[in-house]
């Protein structure tokens, strides 16, 4: 299935790598991943932590054989010409030659959400490697413990190549992106870091500082 893909940034040369984790941060909020990317930014939480013990089993480079499945933990990808790197936390290679990648999730899972465009892009990434389709991937959200299918289908993958496109533009223009200041931020455990409040104002502030020293007109003064 064809992309629409940018093969060289605009001073022609290769695109810089962009890491799959990195596109989901961008999907869940720009300003989240241009924090981490430019300024090594990160805070944990209660859900960071819980994500992090969680991912300590899958992300222990091994495999293992059951039956018709053979499956790999801590899988490095990557896909040359989209320039995506990343690691899979577990792929399933059945007997049938189907590739199945599955993404763990601490939390709740969102269809549609930022998840999916994470699992997706581990998707083309291992299309690339192995050369055979992967047209749907797994992912397991801990809070219910259980697995959701995502179709990865043309539009989920253009989502893909235009969130690292958008990710190269942050990194390359070394500009913070806006803060949204919405119920994203509730839940984002970088929010004391990013001030979004603060920052989602500024132009109301700024408007009230010039309005209050704005020079008074000319008056007549009494000698």
């Amino acid at each position: 299935m064809s992309v629409s893909v940018q093969r060289a940034d605009h001073t022609g040369g290769p695109l810089a790598q962009v890491t799959l984790s990195a596109l989901e941060h961008h999907e869940y909020c720009p300003r989240q991943a241009g924090l981490i990317l430019l300024e090594d930014g990160y805070a944990d939480d209660a859900a960071t932590i819980r994500g992090t013990l969680m991912h300590q089993r899958v992300h222990e480079p091994g495999q293992q054989t059951r039956g018709a499945v053979r499956t790999l933990r801590a899988l490095p990808v990557w896909h040359d010409e989209l320039a995506l790197i990343g690691v899979c936390d577990v792929v399933e290679l059945h007997h049938d030659g189907r590739i199945i990648p599955i993404e763990h999730k601490s939390g709740t899972y969102t269809p549609g959400g930022p998840a999916d465009v994470q699992l997706a892009g581990q998707a083309m990434c291992l299309e690339a490697m192995f050369h055979r389709d992967v047209p749907h991937g797994l992912i397991y959200a801990g809070t219910t413990r259980r697995r959701y299918t995502v179709n990865v289908d043309h539009a989920l993958r253009e989502r893909v190549v235009s969130a690292a496109h958008a990710v190269r533009q942050t990194v390359t223009s070394m500009t913070l992106p806006s803060a949204p200041a919405d119920q994203r931020c509730r839940r984002c455990s970088m929010r004391d870091m990013c001030m979004p409040r603060v920052l989602a104002r500024t132009k109301a502030y700024t408007a009230a500082a010039t309005t209050l020293f704005l020079p008074r007109p000319e008056a007549a003064w009494d000698d």
